[in-house]
C-alpha cells in the first residue's frame, strides 16, 4: 500500500511517502493511523493531533474501510479564506 504524506505531516516525516504492508487486523482508515503513529517516533509526532484522510484520493473518516486501497494519504485539516 502506497502511504502519502502532505503540507506540515509531510514536513515533520522527512519525505513523502513510502510503502507499507500493514498487518491484516489493520482494516480501517483509523486503525491504520493508529498503527503507524506506532511504528517509530517520526511517525507518532507527524500523525499526531487531528489529520485528515483520504482513501484512492477520496477524503474519507476513519471508519472507512481499506478495502484493497491502492493509496491511502494523510495531511491537517485544510481551511479556506
Amino acid at each position: 500500500m502506497r502511504i502519502l504524506y502532505f503540507a506540515a505531516v509531510r514536513r515533520s516525516m522527512g519525505f513523502s511517502e513510502e510503502t507499507i504492508a500493514p498487518p491484516a487486523e489493520v482494516r480501517t482508515a483509523g486503525a491504520l493511523l493508529a498503527w503507524l503513529r506506532q511504528q517509530d517516533e517520526a511517525h507518532h509526532s507527524a500523525l499526531s493531533g487531528r489529520i485528515c484522510i483520504a482513501i484512492d484520493q477520496q477524503h474519507v473518516d476513519a471508519e472507512a474501510n481499506l478495502n484493497n486501497a491502492g493509496e491511502v494519504a494523510f495531511f491537517p485539516p485544510v481551511t479556506g479564506g
